[in-house]
């Protein structure tokens, strides 16, 4: 066998930098969707973005845009759901994505166009289309600079809403800006991985790098390593596997997160 040979193909050479990408973006800002507790603001963004993408499709505009809008459609509804009743923050974003995803379903089924609901849901980095790859390359660099620009006001955010906005930081843009850089990874993560496992990608590096680091920029840099070679290695492993790459790289990205579980139970007294 040639351990080779992936790096002999054209397209699992753009497939190596692309998830590379797209993976240590969505690990920088995991760091700070984990600190903030938006775990499933993630997960409901993501599932909710199906039914921008089916519209967009059949409009024939770019898929990127009608996930943003329905990832920050989604957003606006919880956020609504939970000023208006008592229902919690939680059931309010279940409520919301649950219902949007399934409209994004009902749309899909009835449309008759040549979108391939399992490359949305799965992901399929390995035959990334010219367009989408740009808008993905673009959605990852953008996200990149401004996570990285307003890192420390994003932390303290993050950590103490209440210190932030006591020293005068504007907390309902920096909510806005977090919302945003969500939606935006969210598309480009879809393109790696699926609608289905982009959570993973945006939640999985943050809590690894977590339980080992105890200041942000050690943990930025360890959650940005590990994601580089979780992507690596699950797209190396799936060509020899001949298995889904998108669920290869989130196995990956797992068996990190449980090495540095492991890790820190021996570093304990």
């Amino acid at each position: 066998m040639n351990w080779s040979e992936p790096f002999s193909h054209p397209f699992m050479v753009e497939a190596f930098w692309l998830g590379a990408l797209v993976s240590v973006t969505c690990a920088v800002f995991s760091c700070f969707l984990v600190l903030k507790g938006w775990s499933l603001m993630g997960d409901a963004i993501s599932h909710a973005a199906l039914p921008g993408i089916v519209i967009a499709h059949l409009l024939g505009m770019p898929l990127a845009l009608g996930a943003l809008a329905a990832a920050l459609a989604c957003s606006s509804l919880s956020q609504w759901i939970t000023r208006s009743s008592s229902t919690k923050e939680d059931t309010a974003m279940g409520i919301a994505f649950s219902a949007l995803f399934a409209l994004g379903l009902v749309l899909y089924s009835r449309s008759d166009s040549e979108l391939h609901l399992s490359h949305i849901l799965f992901g399929n980095i390995l035959g990334i289309e010219a367009s989408a790859r740009g808008q993905t390359i673009v959605a990852s660099c953008l996200s990149l600079l401004v996570v990285l620009g307003r890192r420390r006001d994003l932390t303290l955010f993050c950590f103490d809403p209440i210190g932030a906005q006591a020293i005068g930081l504007n907390c309902r843009l920096l909510n806005l800006l977090l919302l945003a850089t969500l939606g935006a990874l969210s598309v480009a993560a879809m393109q790696a991985v699926g609608i289905l496992l982009v959570v993973a990608m945006l939640i999985t590096p943050g809590c690894t790098a977590l339980l080992l680091c105890k200041n942000m920029g050690s943990a930025l840099v360890v959650a940005a390593a590990s994601a580089a070679i979780a992507s690596t290695l699950g797209i190396y492993l799936s060509f020899f596997i001949d298995a889904a790459t998108g669920p290869c790289m989130v196995l990956a990205q797992g068996l990190c997160f449980v090495l540095a579980l492991l890790l820190r139970r021996l570093r304990l007294p």
